[in-house]
């Protein structure tokens, strides 16, 4: 069954009202009744079940049977930071890190990403990857929405790595293999960071190291930056959190 997102704001005790989109789809695509169930989750952990009290093509009213804690959230908290590429690549990206369990999302500029756009189209492309973490979130049944705080400096990134236990950089100069990697333990804080198209710079690198980063490879193949951020999530949700 398909969950759908309701923030604790559209719930009051054992009812909850759904709109928007969600509630069109409910309503037009899925073709729901009243009485039918539905599993719902706030975003933040928490899970409910539920059935249809009344339904139309802007409202779906929810009459809330059940609440628990998520089982599907992973016990690895994992930032993935990504070199800002060109739109759809972007898009992607966000798409299927969500399904893979990170908590949080964060682009950044640095010497080989795409120039910065005007704050206004910044602000556009944020609002839209939140759009597809709430989608992504429905599909694959998670319960807490991938963080996103909008695109940062280089320099910033490193500076707020310090709250970090594991401190990760893929380069593709790299001779250490991930199979050096420590496994952390449960509830780690671990932080990624992925180059842009071309790579991290050398001076890039030795900057990240200075700050703890330890730099992996992906391996002697050179792969595209999208390519690198689904690999290197899947790897490290494998070696240290639920995959």
């Amino acid at each position: 069954m398909q969950k759908f997102f309701i923030p604790n704001a559209c719930m009051d005790g054992t009812n909850a009202v759904i709109t928007g989109q969600d509630a069109r789809h409910i309503h037009k695509v899925l073709r729901l009744k009243p009485g039918a169930p539905l599993c719902l989750t706030n975003g933040e952990g928490t899970d409910y079940e539920g059935h249809i009290l009344s339904i139309g093509p802007d409202r779906v009213d929810v009459n809330l049977t059940a609440e628990y804690p998520s089982t599907t959230e992973s016990s690895l908290h994992l930032t993935v930071c990504c070199a800002m590429l060109k739109d759809k690549k972007m898009d992607m990206v966000i798409k299927h890190l969500t399904q893979l369990g990170i908590v949080e999302w964060i682009p950044f500029f640095c010497e080989r990403a795409i120039p910065a756009p005007d704050s206004k189209r910044l602000l556009k492309r944020v609002e839209r990857w939140e759009a597809i973490v709430k989608e992504s979130i429905k599909q694959c049944r998670r319960s807490c929405l991938v963080s996103i705080p909008g695109p940062k400096s280089f320099q910033e990134i490193l500076d707020l790595s310090d709250t970090f236990q594991q401190r990760i950089a893929f380069w593709e100069k790299s001779s250490r293999p991930l199979a050096q990697l420590q496994k952390a333990p449960d509830g780690c804080r671990a932080i990624l960071i992925i180059g842009p198209e071309g790579g991290f710079t050398d001076q890039e690198i030795l900057c990240a190291q200075a700050k703890g980063f330890d730099s992996y490879s992906l391996g002697p193949r050179i792969l595209r930056a999208e390519t690198a951020a689904i690999c290197a999530t899947t790897l490290i949700q494998h070696l240290m959190g639920d995959i």
